[in-house]
């Protein structure tokens, strides 16, 4: 069973996140393969995407059902938003910059990851 709290500790506070931070959790995550997909890292689970980094590996992009990403999206608008490209889609992007911290971004990662994987790898 995947804990809620990241077993990965920080040596020391970090201001900004970066996509190595991404993807070293992503990649921690049970049965989770890298892909490259419209020349980016994206991230599977099952054969099931659950995280992509954009080109400028500022943000990242994961799973969230329509009905919570705009309440999401309206508690805290500048860390999640949603490209018009995107707006049909269950995906939210958040910035690395405005993500609290390591824990934060387990907690999101997860989330994403718990969408995707099927249920018994979860139950694990």
């Amino acid at each position: 069973m995947l804990h809620d709290r990241s077993p990965i500790s920080e040596p020391e506070a970090r201001t900004v996140l970066d996509a190595d931070d991404v993807r070293r959790i992503a990649l921690s995550f049970p049965k989770t393969v890298e892909k490259e997909r419209w020349n980016h890292p994206t991230f599977d689970v099952a054969g099931k995407m659950f995280l992509t980094i954009p080109d400028d590996q500022t943000s990242f992009a994961v799973r969230c059902p329509k009905h919570d990403r705009e309440e999401l999206i309206a508690a805290e608008p500048h860390k999640f938003w949603v490209p018009p490209h995107e707006a049909s889609s269950s995906w939210v992007r958040a910035r690395l910059s405005a993500v609290e911290d390591i824990d934060e971004l387990y907690d999101i990662l997860l989330d994403s990851w718990r969408q995707a994987a099927p249920p018994d790898l979860i139950e694990e």
